[in-house]
């Protein structure tokens, strides 16, 4: 009853990456057209300029275009490794010298708050009048007094009392 559509095949025309045209006007994949560049090149090394290549055959053409394809991808991908490593590596060096900078200015600040600190102090030092080694001693003799009278309120004589405090006085 009803006719079945007959399918037609679809059209796919070639990618451009796999099929060029090389040698007139058949089509070569990857494979012939560096078996067709290798040979010229070999040739012309070794001294023979006219010389006709014969191309290579399908499955020859196949296996090669496909360990060139597996080649160049190897290749490619390690070629974008060391791009990539070289990039993270920049950036690593980078950071690490900005962190450098940042520590160093921190220092170099820090210095400087210090060395306005030391000024201050010389400036105080300055302004005071510097004790006499005789006003130092007599401050002493009154600390070790004042730790005497705390530790012994009664003493059992004046005389002894007195007699210590030279002897501490002529310690000093």
């Amino acid at each position: 009853m009803f006719a079945s559509p007959q399918k037609i095949p679809a059209f796919t025309p070639p990618h451009p990456c796999t099929q060029l045209r090389v040698l007139g006007s058949e089509r070569a994949g990857p494979g012939t057209v560096y078996h067709w560049v290798e040979m010229r090149t070999k040739m012309r090394i070794m001294g023979f300029r006219g010389t006709v290549i014969k191309p290579l055959n399908e499955d020859a053409a196949a296996e090669l275009g496909a360990e060139l394809l597996g080649e160049a991808t190897i290749f490619v991908v390690g070629g974008g490794c060391l791009v990539l490593e070289y990039w993270r590596h920049q950036t690593h060096q980078r950071n690490k010298e900005e962190e450098q900078r940042a520590a160093w200015d921190a220092m170099r600040d820090e210095v400087g708050r210090l060395a306005l600190a030391l000024e201050a102090l010389e400036a105080q030092m300055q302004a005071a009048p510097a004790p006499s080694a005789l006003e130092e001693l007599q401050a002493q003799v009154r600390e070790v007094r004042a730790q005497l009278c705390a530790r012994d309120p009664q003493p059992a004589s004046p005389a002894v009392s007195a007699a210590k405090v030279q002897e501490e006085s002529a310690q000093v």
